[in-house]
């Protein structure tokens, strides 16, 4: 008794609306279509816009959950920062993946950072996801940082390969590793992420490589060097880990 017929007009209009708003937002699921024609006054529903684009056969472009898969026959390490207090710069570094969306593709991040200070050590990037770049980034870190006492990813195949915990073992770093589906373990990189996509990314829209490599580069030379963290009492990582490292080589010489 309450069904309202909907004419093909009106579908073919409201697959218009759909359109435009999916050319400038492609990575929108139905979901935030649905709310961006709702802040433009359109009142159409959820299971409308579902609908609708399926008939029109587009869905959001957003590359697949799951970056860090890990690979059968890989040693998995045990998570050692349970409990573990925190207290000076190289004494944890992590690591983790994500993806940088360019115009007519992505490209995958990867960062070290320390914990302690939350500076970005290294990064580099890549338009796969294989170990090598991973590996970039951590002899990068290596050669300008020295080392940390130990080392936390997650279970991801680029990070429990032979090639990767090798180059830990050689420096005789301890090897840690989140558990299976505990985003939580790795939050500090994953604030990271959120702070450089919406702090700079999502601003820029970088459509090549070139100027995403730039930008990023700007971007946390910025972070490291002059954003303030609310959680480090309004310092900046580099005040932190620099500080932090100054009085632990002067506890050193001192013993």
């Amino acid at each position: 008794m309450y069904y309202q017929p909907v004419s093909d007009d009106e579908d073919e209009y409201y697959k218009l609306l759909i359109f435009e708003e999916y050319k400038g937002c492609p990575f929108y699921g139905y979901r935030k279509i649905t709310e961006a024609l709702r802040r433009k006054g359109y009142w159409v529903n959820r299971k409308r816009v579902y609908r609708l684009m399926r008939e029109m056969g587009i869905k959001a472009i957003y590359p697949k959950p799951n970056l860090s898969k890990p690979a059968p026959g890989h040693e998995i390490y045990p998570y050692l920062l349970r409990g573990l207090a925190i207290d000076h710069s190289n004494q944890v570094w992590a690591t983790d993946i994500t993806y940088i969306r360019l115009q007519g593709g992505f490209v995958y991040l990867a960062a070290i950072i320390d914990l302690y200070s939350r500076k970005v050590l290294s990064w580099a990037l890549s338009n796969t996801l294989d170990v090598q770049f991973c590996l970039d980034a951590l002899e990068d870190a290596l050669m300008n940082y020295g080392k940390p006492e130990i080392f936390n990813s997650d279970q991801g195949s680029q990070f429990t390969s032979k090639k990767f915990t090798d180059i830990l073992k050689e420096h005789e770093i301890l090897i840690s590793m989140d558990g299976k589906g505990r985003a939580q373990d790795n939050i500090y990189v994953e604030r990271l992420w959120r702070s450089l996509k919406y702090e700079d990314i999502y601003l820029k829209e970088y459509n090549t490589v070139p100027e995403c490599r730039a930008g990023i580069k700007r971007y946390f030379e910025f972070f490291n060097q002059e954003r303030f963290h609310q959680s480090l009492d309004y310092l900046t990582p580099d005040e932190i880990y620099y500080s932090s490292w100054d009085k632990a080589w002067e506890l050193k010489k001192a013993s």
